[in-house]
């Protein structure tokens, strides 16, 4: 009774309906967004005004596409709630392609901060970094194009009784993770208002990042870990079992990733989603003789 009533409350907030709305006003808002940030740099860059915040993302147009990529991501992580329930892969797979996103956001965050005054590229620590990036950005790609192949080889078993059952315990879990990322996503533009007042938090508007996303997925961990626990009722499956946890593990580079800087940042995204790539194709071989 209770998993009906969740999985008609998850059809019901994730309808076609509903995620086309979002999807709209999602692209209305970055849209608004990208013009409104690129009249604040021409302010800006003209003294007009002076703003006390952040002048990497106010003295470059090019920084103004950071604020759309930023409400876009907030829609994917919606989709990422929303394929939570079909499969640990489909979901896995979101993550990678949101943390390569971010990725690519933080791209046009740095471009501004480039030094094209020296003499040797490598010289500047900010070249240096976009060069990780740029290459980072490639091996992730590649990554998860391998990634996608080898998922779209498995084959998919036939939903039954205890498979249902599984799916709409993974729904109410979904429902949950709503008001979750709504309070997030309120709270992380409170911290930004803080940031733009206080003196303390000289990192501003990309602090958001430390804010939303780090939390999120620290819950997501949880989430995942409560999806894996239920899988054991569902299945005994050792290479199911197995690819669960092996995502999770995922999951957890990511998490890591946000707390971490640099190379180490880099490394720790580009190796969650290499032992995600190696977990599945273990996977889909023991699949096939099992």
């Amino acid at each position: 009774m209770i998993l009906k009533l969740g999985s008609n409350i998850f059809d019901l907030i994730f309808s076609d309906s509903i995620r086309k709305k979002i999807e709209k006003i999602t692209i209305w808002t970055a849209s608004i967004g990208f013009f409104i940030h690129l009249i604040l740099v021409i302010i800006n860059s003209n003294s007009f005004l002076s703003f006390g915040i952040e002048n990497s993302l106010l003295s470059n147009p090019i920084s103004a596409i950071y604020t759309p990529f930023s409400i876009i991501l907030y829609y994917e992580i919606f989709l990422l709630i929303f394929y939570l329930p079909r499969s640990f892969t489909t979901s896995i797979l979101k993550q990678f392609e949101i943390i390569s996103l971010i990725l690519i956001r933080r791209v046009f965050y740095d471009i501004p901060k480039l030094d094209l005054n020296s003499s040797n590229w490598f010289e500047s620590s900010n070249n240096l970094q976009l060069t990780y990036d740029f290459i980072t950005i490639l091996i992730l790609f590649f990554l998860i194009y391998l990634f996608s192949y080898v998922k779209s080889k498995i084959k998919t078993t036939k939903a039954n009784k205890k498979v249902n059952s599984f799916v709409d315990s993974k729904k109410i879990i979904s429902i949950v993770l709503v008001p979750v990322m709504i309070i997030l996503f309120i709270y992380s533009f409170y911290q930004l208002y803080l940031s733009e007042i206080n003196s303390n938090y000289s990192t501003s508007f990309y602090f958001v990042n430390e804010v939303f996303y780090t939390t999120f997925f620290s819950i997501l961990i949880i989430a995942d870990v409560f999806i894996l626990l239920l899988s054991f009722i569902y299945t005994e499956r050792y290479s199911q079992i197995m690819r669960n946890t092996g995502f999770i593990i995922c999951t957890i580079l990511i998490r890591l990733s946000f707390s971490s800087s640099g190379l180490t940042n880099l490394l720790l995204i580009i190796s969650s989603v290499t032992f995600g790539l190696l977990i599945l194709k273990i996977y889909s071989l023991m699949n096939e003789i099992e």
